[in-house]
């Protein structure tokens, strides 16, 4: 039984080709990060690449946020720690944080909707018996976690900048 404290984690090093002009971690970059990390996960799960071959199978991210909350440069180490916030039959909302090796403060955080999708159609399916028990065991021992941070947020600006806004035009 998997322990409530252990999160799914990847680690990667900020690569000179993903640095931007500024010398920091180019905004995509922390999406590529994110989308490894994801990847590491539906091998957990279950589903690394042979058994998507096999039985037709697939993961598709339908929306991903991301929260850019502390610059990083070239060469720095990271940890991606995920969490699974919710799943249903055939979809997972999973929550990752982005930490600079040897701190606890995330420099990132994101959060997508992935679907379980049968490759021949494509058509969204539900998850196969195995992987569904998989997905449900992170997702359980994950609830009992503090709340994700940085979870459910949207972008917009307040009302009262809208309305400052549509007056000035």
């Amino acid at each position: 039984m998997l322990q409530t404290a252990s999160l799914p984690c990847y680690r990667d090093t900020v690569r000179a080709e993903w640095v931007d002009y500024n010398g920091h971690l180019r905004d995509a970059f922390y999406m590529l990060i994110f989308s490894f990390a994801t990847d590491q996960l539906i091998d957990q799960i279950g589903l690394p690449d042979a058994v998507r071959k096999e039985r037709g199978r697939s993961i598709y991210t339908l929306e991903a946020h991301i929260n850019y909350l502390h610059e990083i440069k070239e060469g720095t180490r990271v940890r991606v720690d995920m969490r699974v916030l919710g799943c249903d039959a055939k979809r997972l909302q999973l929550y990752l944080e982005m930490f600079a090796d040897g701190s606890d403060t995330p420099v990132a955080a994101g959060e997508q909707m992935l679907l379980h999708v049968d490759t021949s159609g494509p058509r969204s399916v539900a998850f196969d018996a195995d992987v569904a028990a998989r997905v449900q065991e992170l997702a359980d021992a994950h609830a009992a976690l503090q709340p994700a941070t940085y979870a459910g947020r949207m972008i917009g600006l307040p009302a009262a900048a809208q309305r400052s806004r549509s007056q000035h035009a």
